[in-house]
């Protein structure tokens, strides 16, 4: 049983699916939202659909799918989080998690375009794992106490821009908060039926060819760990999205000439369990 959203950018449907049926979730909450999880929202629909009160969500098949959650109030990313991808850009092994922000607006679904930044000349690709928070975590006492913080799993696109976030002034936000620059979907998994979050395959092909085949197994800050930590420094709210990095493979890490997206190029993406999701790159 998966949670997503069906519809046009701004008017999207929460349902909740289960053997390819979506059902309309809207006499439960109007979307998706932090609100929602905090809300015992993920039980409440378990239990609604096995009392047979959710009606099917007609002509769902032929919806837009859009981000499975609403917009959060931030998105929060850990860099060079998979000890492949450090090595491939040839940097050193972080001490601590590396943490920066992402604008929240940048959040598209898995199936949406994404538009190349005018003047860009190194816009690369990311797959990741992202955890969306279903309770406030504050000051965590331990990576033990992070699983009750954690609603889900979701598959996530950290567009990046490495000239803008590398090149203009060392400030990463800026080369990763263009617009579109975080795909995310196609649903959103509940964290109790994802059996090990630390042992899934991640992959990414550009126009057709794999460029990336990873396994959060190889982080070098684990989930929990990730969560615990940021705790220390931000309050991590009901529907906030933790992107948790990206193994090796993106076009940073790649010998030159290194071939780095531009209109006309087509992502495909995926992680084991978070489904599948494909988006052209369109030039702004």
């Amino acid at each position: 049983m998966v949670f997503a959203r069906l519809g046009d950018f701004g008017s999207e449907v929460p349902v909740f699916q289960r053997d390819g049926v979506s059902y309309d979730l809207r006499s439960l909450t109007p979307d998706i939202t932090g609100a929602f999880l905090a809300g015992g929202g993920i039980a409440s629909a378990r239990a609604a659909l096995t009392a047979g009160s959710l009606p099917e969500l007609a002509g769902a098949a032929s919806l837009r799918v859009g981000a499975p959650i609403a917009t959060p109030g931030k998105i929060v990313c850990i860099g060079l989080n998979y000890r492949d991808h450090a090595e491939e850009t040839h940097a050193e092994l972080p001490k601590e998690p590396i943490v920066f922000m992402k604008d929240p607006s940048t959040i598209v679904g898995p199936f949406d375009t994404v538009l190349v930044p005018r003047k860009s000349v190194k816009t690369d690709w990311e797959v990741e794992l992202g955890v969306v928070i279903g309770s406030t975590a504050r000051y965590l006492d331990s990576p033990d106490d992070a699983d009750a913080h954690i609603a889900g799993y979701v598959l996530s696109h950290d567009v990046s821009e490495r000239e803008f976030q590398i090149e203009r002034g060392g400030q990463w936000d800026k080369g990763k908060s263009c617009e579109t620059f975080n795909p995310l979907g196609p649903y959103l998994v509940p964290a109790d039926e994802v059996a090990d979050p630390q042992a899934l395959g991640l992959r990414l092909w550009v126009n057709g060819t794999q460029r990336q085949n990873g396994t959060t197994a190889n982080m070098i800050f684990g989930i929990r760990h990730v969560i615990w930590y940021l705790s220390q420094f931000m309050v991590l709210r009901p529907g906030d999205l933790v992107n948790t990095g990206t193994p090796a493979g993106v076009a940073l890490g790649q010998p030159d000439p290194k071939p780095y997206l531009r209109g006309g190029d087509v992502i495909e993406l995926e992680i084991d369990g978070l489904g599948r999701a494909r988006q052209e790159m369109v030039q702004a």
